[in-house]
């Protein structure tokens, strides 16, 4: 590979030199872009060649020298690599878009395009087996750091009300599912996100489905679907991105990856793992006949309960009511009712009794009152002699001659003067 053109060294303006450092440069000493470009070329050419890993998103042969592109696999990002033809020719099978491989390589800078990019050198595929190690690997890392543990994982919804499906286009593993989900629970409804399940692009779309499903409140349960393959082929479902952002997610998902023998990262960080597409389906809607038919079996115990429990008490009922007792209720009350006319009776002759006796105490006292008081003596013919003023006589030297005395007698009362001694009136 020809190397670019070193651009001549420059002069600032006025012929006075450039700054031979970047802390050195300012607005008033700026770098041009060539000499940027230039010193970035210095510095890129005094790495060594190293070995990177990566993934063969594209591939074109020109003559004797192939262009690629090398992406990692976890996130998007890239770099262009140039290798001559006989090298890929030395890998022995023929190289492929998807491909994960190492190449030895020597970064350059393009300076004309300001561009980084890798002169390769050697080009060898991962092995299968390679990549088994280092999934372990992940997989030993992801469990101490717990995301496998069983308690992080969340329940499904029994009857969710729509379920987010992340599957191949146009694939069998979305049929399957749609199918036998519908033919369980007819009214289900899907969102679907068709995806590529395989490839280079696999990771980051379902990634992105994945994220996007998520933050739909409508979405119950996330189901992600495909179907068998080689475990090349199914590398993108352990991509550690994913299984992040699947660890990440607030919905339950459900793994479905290929058939029970396949094991993929996916299946441990998921909530769920189906063994098949077609059990990821049993897993997210309940069965309506199957339902139904419970709901039959529910309501015929409960009614042989119910009717159960009518005819204990019905018979306890029974019982009650041919009792002596309840053959004439008022029977229980009929001694009841003499006694309480017995001591009606008995009440109202003590009452009278003491009435009557009270009555003559009464009669007994009135009379002694009326013996007693004033007017019975006056009756007898005394009377009450008091002067004008109302004082009583009680002595002759209180009154004195020709005073007008006031006398009470038993009817009524009359005034009378003094006219002295009897002895002097009489004689």
């Amino acid at each position: 590979m020809s190397m670019p053109p070193t651009p001549p060294p420059s002069r600032a303006p006025g012929g006075s030199d450039l700054p031979e450092r970047a802390a050195d440069t300012s607005a008033e000493s700026p770098w041009p872009v060539r000499v940027l470009s230039l010193k970035i070329t210095d510095y890129v050419e005094k790495m060594s060649a190293l070995w990177v890993e990566g993934q063969v998103v594209q591939l074109q042969r020109r003559g004797p020298t192939a262009y690629l592109t090398l992406r990692d696999p976890e996130v998007d990002m890239s770099l262009s690599v140039t290798i001559k033809v006989n090298a890929l020719n030395a890998m022995g099978a023929p190289l492929v878009e998807g491909a994960r491989v190492v190449v030895q390589a020597k970064p350059v800078f393009w300076t004309r395009r300001g561009s980084l990019l890798l002169d390769g050198r050697q080009i060898r595929p991962v092995g299968v087996g390679d990549l088994l190690a280092r999934l372990e690997i992940l997989k030993q890392r992801l469990a101490a750091e717990g995301l496998f543990d069983p308690a992080r994982k969340r329940r499904l919804p029994f009857i969710p009300r729509r379920v987010g499906l992340i599957t191949g286009r146009d694939s069998a593993a979305e049929r399957d599912v749609i199918e036998n989900a519908r033919r369980r629970w007819p009214a289900v409804v899907f969102d679907i996100r068709q995806v590529a399940v395989q490839g280079p692009a696999a990771a980051l779309e379902v990634t992105a489905a994945v994220r996007a499903l998520d933050t739909d409140r409508a979405i119950d349960v996330i189901v992600i679907a495909r179907g068998g393959g080689a475990a090349e082929e199914l590398l993108p479902f352990s991509n550690e991105t994913l299984l992040r952002a699947v660890a990440a997610a607030t919905t339950p998902i459900v793994s479905a990856i290929g058939h029970d023998v396949d094991t993929p990262l996916l299946d441990f960080v998921a909530d769920v793992r189906a063994s098949t597409p077609t059990d990821a389906a049993k897993l997210v809607v309940p069965d309506a006949a199957a339902e139904r038919e419970r709901l039959d079996g529910l309501t015929a115990r409960s009614r042989r309960a119910l009717t159960h429990r009518l005819d204990g008490e019905r018979r306890l009922l029974l019982a009650h009511r041919t009792r002596a007792v309840m053959t004439d209720p008022l029977a229980l009350l009929t001694p009841h009712r003499r006694q309480i006319i017995a001591l009606r009776a008995r009440g109202r002759d003590r009452l009278v009794g003491r009435l009557e006796r009270e009555s003559d105490r009464v009669v007994h006292l009135r009379a002694q009152v009326r013996a007693f008081s004033p007017q019975s003596t006056l009756d007898r013919g005394y009377a009450v002699v008091s002067h004008l003023d109302g004082r009583i006589v009680h002595d002759r030297a209180e009154v004195e001659a020709d005073e007008v005395l006031r006398v009470l007698v038993a009817h009524g009362d009359f005034g009378a003067r003094v006219l002295g001694a009897l002895e002097a009136v009489v004689g």
